[in-house]
């Protein structure tokens, strides 16, 4: 690709050895390198070294420079890398080029030219050296324009006012660096507004945590460490609700001495995620003056820079709105795995946003070689990973729905939706967390929240008419018979029953649910892992027999018939020698319907690979489980419009700060 342009005059340099100041103005989101030791891949998500980006200039007949040619994704790689003197400083060697096109670096311009106020954005570069700085833009295709390009000599301060109207379906800026004869130094950057910002930046940060002290101190540590990010915290609030306290583990007089009182840790029983968040945003209202509740997982690991971006992009907001993070796979660092998410409001199911890629490798396919990631996504909600809830969001919309775990995210962006509240979820804003590939919380004993909370979400905000989600979720029933997962079933069973008893058991159930659904699930063999398939007796197939499975039917009749033979042989009498000897040895990648549902027993791998479950085929459980989901399914069905009135009749009870109190935080 080649562009042809005449860049600026560049500005007057200052004389050489002084050092600029850090760029002032209302900042955005800061220029960040990677930290020291991380993994060169992702290094990706900052800068992109591989680009093989050279100038051609020529003199013009005025003495100038003139751009003749912008070479774009060539196969070289820059021989001499850019060496970070810090998280937002840099010095780029001489005879090199970097670009910034990468995930945290890069300015989502796209987003904020659809959510914010804003109509322009202001790059500020505080620069030391000889190079040169080149501008880019993105359209929502993912073709790149050359914006401007600015020649730096000495000591410079950059301030390139760049226009966000061309971004109404999506598109990028972000800039490059240089250098032929002498390094360039990058003292600091970002990217800047010249307007006012709405409010204070003042963000109560909450993580709730179950056993996992060692994540919550680094992300206490994460916080603490970065003056900007620490001045714009009014308070963090940790509800500790684990037997492995936060205050014993090692580091944490540290990282409490940076954040010093604005720190507040309450213990209190597992209530889950909901129960957690619930009294971080109580917390939050009721004693800080805070402007922005900021919620986070405890697995996670924090790019402190998020927590300013997600503040300064709820602060120039058109109107209040909820700023979603995305979620950077902690496994494998430099995958985008979820890029934004809805709601079909059919099958009433979470699905990611529809032109996204999950799992997306950025080290190996970076922000210029990705068209996709051009063109704005638009959500219905953000998981709480991370997620920041304005104040007065909070107080319109209430609080969280005391569901335990799953569907509270959900749920209440869909509330927040119902009552004007938008929710964006910002590339650039991201935390690193365990990928979905990693566990199916679907099958173990998180099945029960699946099911329950979401017929509770679909009789609040789903269609008059349950039949498609009915139908899904009958579908969902017979997979799991034929996986062998009868523990599952039984919760989904369970779970039926309890949304069937409506809304007035939700805060009752919320501190003793999880006993009983341990205990129901026990009750199964595939509720019941082993620590490794040699605690039974191996599978006696041969070594090539043991490894090769058959391949997913191909096509709608291929399925059809597949499903039909599974069917059938559930519901013969299994082999008995099958019932104390696996038939096989399953690998978790292989447990699919169309394998386990021709066996009589397997030992299967979980997804995390840390263990396995003997799972034995019983044709009675099969039938019974598959006769009584079919009644339950015809009970909600009938019940509908009556459960859709009980339960949106008592939502301003369920979400009310002082039934919280009242239910559960007073009565310990």
């Amino acid at each position: 690709m080649t562009i042809s342009e005449t860049p600026p005059r560049p500005k007057p340099a200052r004389r050489r050895g002084a050092t600029p100041p850090p760029p002032e103005g209302h900042l955005l989101q800061r220029v960040i390198l990677p930290r020291t030791g991380d993994p060169m891949s992702v290094r990706a998500l900052y800068l992109d070294e591989r680009t093989g980006i050279r100038l051609t200039t020529v003199p013009d007949v005025a003495g100038g420079e003139v751009l003749k040619k912008v070479s774009l994704g060539g196969s070289g790689v820059t021989a001499r890398r850019l060496r970070a003197t810090s998280r937002t400083s840099a010095v780029v060697p001489e005879q090199s080029e970097v670009s910034f096109a990468a995930y945290f670096n890069a300015f989502a311009a796209g987003y904020w030219r659809r959510w914010s106020r804003l109509t322009e954005v202001h790059l500020k570069l505080s620069l030391q050296g000889d190079g040169r700085v080149d501008v880019y833009r993105t359209k929502s295709d993912g073709s790149t324009i050359f914006e401007r390009g600015v020649v730096v000599s000495g000591v410079q301060e950059i301030d390139m006012p760049l226009d966000l109207r061309p971004f109404e379906d999506g598109g990028w800026y972000w800039f490059d660096l240089t250098t032929d004869e002498g390094e360039l130094v990058l003292h600091a950057g970002g990217w800047y507004a010249a307007d006012e910002p709405t409010g204070r930046a003042a963000v109560a940060v909450g993580t709730p945590t179950f056993n996992r002290p060692a994540d919550c101190v680094a992300t206490l540590t994460a916080l603490g460490e970065d003056p900007l990010v620490r001045d714009a915290i009014t308070a963090v609030i940790i509800p500790d609700q684990g037997t492995r306290k936060v205050r014993d583990e090692p580091g944490f007089e540290q990282a409490a001495a940076a954040l010093g009182d604005k720190l507040r840790i309450i213990d209190q029983p597992n209530l889950g995620g909901s129960g957690g968040y619930a009294r971080i945003m109580y917390e939050a209202l009721e004693h800080t003056d805070c402007e922005q509740i900021l919620y986070m997982d405890d697995d996670i690991l924090l790019e402190p820079d998020s927590v300013l971006r997600a503040v300064a992009f709820s602060r120039y907001s058109r109107s209040p709105m909820l700023v979603g993070g995305q979620m950077l796979s902690l496994q494998a660092r430099s995958q985008l795995s979820t890029m934004g998410e809805v709601i079909d409001r059919g099958t009433f199911l979470w699905r990611n946003a529809p032109g996204t890629e999950p799992h997306h490798d950025l080290a190996d396919q970076p922000l210029r070689q990705t068209p996709w990631l051009h063109r704005r996504t638009d959500v219905d909600y953000n998981a709480w990973w991370t997620c920041l809830i304005p104040r007065v969001v909070a107080e319109d919309v209430g609080m969280p729905l005391p569901l335990f775990i799953k569907w509270d995210d959900a749920e209440y962006g869909l509330r927040a939706r119902a009552k004007g509240y938008r929710t964006a979820t910002v590339p650039g804003i991201g935390i690193w967390h365990m990928s979905f590939l990693e566990k199916d919380d679907t099958s173990d004993w998180q099945a029960y929240f699946h099911y329950r909370n979401r017929f509770v979400a679909a009789a609040l905000h789903g269609p008059d008419n349950p039949t498609a989600l009915l139908r899904d979720t009958l579908k969902r029933t017979l997979r799991h018979l034929l996986l062998l997962e009868y523990s599952a079933v039984a919760l989904q069973e369970m779970a039926l029953r309890d949304f069937l008893s409506g809304p007035e058991h939700l805060f009752p159930k919320l501190p003793t649910v999880l006993g009983e659904i341990r205990a129901k699930r026990a009750e199964y063999d595939d509720g019941r892992p082993l620590d490794s398939a040699t605690q039974v007796p191996l599978s006696d197939l041969d070594a090539l027999s043991a490894q090769v499975f058959p391949d997913p039917p191909s096509g709608k009749v291929a399925a059809v018939k597949g499903l039909a033979q599974g069917v059938l042989h559930n519901l013969r009498a299994p082999d008995p020698g099958h019932q104390a000897v696996p038939q096989r040895n399953v690998p978790a990648r292989h447990a699919q319907w169309f394998v386990l549902s021709r066996l009589d027993s397997a030992t299967v791998a979980t997804p995390d690979g840390r263990g396995v479950t003997f799972r034995r085929r019983n044709p009675a459980l099969f039938r019974s489980m598959l006769r009584n989901a079919v009644t339950e399914y015809r009970r909600v069905a009938k019940a509908w419009p009556d459960l859709q009135r009980r339960y949106r009749a008592a939502l301003p009870e369920l979400t009310s700060r002082e039934a919280w109190a009242r239910e559960v935080f007073d009565r310990r």
